[in-house]
């Protein structure tokens, strides 16, 4: 989406949202890198207090960031692996994609056998103007032996198989563009991702304001394509769902449900459908679902929305506020079929316990299981969230990327699924 598309979509957001738009001047974004001012919103709010950072951490003078030893957790079935990203992991990719810093390691398969990853607010040299931040970046991996990392093999400039889009050696490059204008667009975050036939396809989310602690507000969700093994990407504007709380009848893209999947998560079942759960923004929403034929992602006219008892509709009005398939608080989530349980997997945060949570599932829309631990708030020292199943997982090792918040990097983890039998 070029500059001035972006600019139009979000000023008809504020315009749906408040009767009015004013023509707000450009500007530097004032974020500083590394978390010495925040940008957003700190992961489990109860555990690290009021605190206003964003999806970026806790830095300061050196120039590489925050990162410190892969954390323990301890007795239970859940460990850390090794570190995907930060200049401690085996990557190095300080040195060899300029980040020092970034979250989430959002993994999917791109229909050839490579995982594709995508993360959050990257940073680079936390020493420079602005920390070398970007609202995203994509890593690309060939490893499928994951119980002793991801490894990542280097960027090359042109080539769409290597480590990472980049256009100069050594520095991964932004791959959805913002604007960076606090309180209108500060940054724009990945939240699912997809490959169909020779395309992959992103999720993200255009985030206006950070908040509170696990809470922040978009302007809207939408699906960026690339053709290229993302190392070009397209916001397909017809697929924007736009976050105002209100309806416009006969604007379908702007519905009050939209507000609904503002981050989604994809799984792509055996019986045809890819299954797209959504949540509000924030940490504390409800997860609600819908579904469409691989072919008809960009076409949100043919999705179909669960309205509850086993119900659908084509209508996304038609989905009360208690048709959710799983209750609150949702946070980041995955979700995959797990061939060793016979079952569905759901993964994600519990802001209001500080906790990585599993659900699991005979059918997509439930009814899901109730919460079983797999890093308690006991075990959670430094924050870690946002745990993305990795797909070359299904067996009992079930693995899994999370970012940790005092480090602000990602990692690798392992739960033994025995313990949710």
């Amino acid at each position: 989406m070029r500059l001035h598309q972006r600019v139009a979509v979000i000023g008809t957001a504020l315009t749906v949202a408040v009767g009015g738009f004013t023509v707000l001047s450009a500007g530097v974004a004032s974020a500083e890198p590394c978390g010495v001012t925040g940008v957003g919103s700190t992961p489990f709010g109860n555990i690290f207090g009021s605190s206003s950072f964003g999806s970026s951490g806790a830095g300061g003078s050196d120039p590489q960031g925050p990162q410190g030893a892969l954390p323990d957790l301890g007795a239970g079935n859940t460990r850390a692996v090794s570190w995907v990203t930060g200049p401690r992991s085996p990557n190095s990719t300080y040195d060899r994609f300029g980040i020092s810093g970034t979250d989430l390691g959002i993994s999917w398969d791109n229909g050839k056998g490579q995982t594709l990853m995508a993360f959050g607010d990257t940073f680079g040299n936390c020493s420079v103007s602005a920390g070398q931040w970007r609202s995203n970046v994509l890593l690309r991996s060939n490893d499928s032996n994951l119980a002793d990392g991801i490894d990542v093999p280097n960027a090359v400039p042109g080539d769409v198989d290597s480590g990472s889009p980049a256009d100069v050696p050594n520095f991964s490059r932004e791959i959805v563009n913002s604007l960076k204008i606090p309180e209108v667009e500060s940054t724009t975050i990945p939240t699912s991702a997809i490959s169909i036939g020779n395309d992959q396809y992103l999720n993200y989310m255009s985030v206006r304001s950070w908040g509170a602690p696990g809470r922040w507000v978009t302007n809207f969700s939408a699906i960026a394509k690339s053709s290229d093994n993302g190392q070009t990407w397209t916001t397909d504007q017809s697929t924007i769902r736009v976050n105002t709380g209100i309806t416009l009848p006969g604007g379908g893209q702007v519905d009050r449900n939209q507000g609904k999947f503002q981050q989604v998560a994809y799984m792509k079942d055996r019986d045809g459908y890819v299954y797209q759960y959504g949540t509000p923004n924030g940490r504390f929403g409800a997860a609600y679902l819908s579904r469409f034929l691989p072919q008809d992602i960009t076409t949100l006219g043919k999705y179909q929305y669960y309205t509850g008892a086993g119900t659908w509709s084509n209508n996304i009005a038609d989905v009360k506020d208690t048709d959710v398939v799983v209750g609150d608080p949702v946070s980041e989530m995955s979700v995959a079929w797990n061939d060793y349980l016979k079952k569905y997997v759901m993964l994600y945060g519990n802001e209001v316990s500080g906790s990585i949570v599993a659900r699991t599932a005979d059918k997509p829309e439930g009814p899901w299981s109730g919460e079983k631990t797999l890093i308690s708030r006991l075990q959670n020292n430094g924050g870690i969230y946002a745990p993305f199943i990795h797909p070359k997982s299904s067996g009992r090792d079930l693995y899994f990327t999370a970012s940790q918040w005092s480090g602000y990097n990602v990692m690798i983890m392992r739960t033994d699924l025995d313990a949710l039998r």
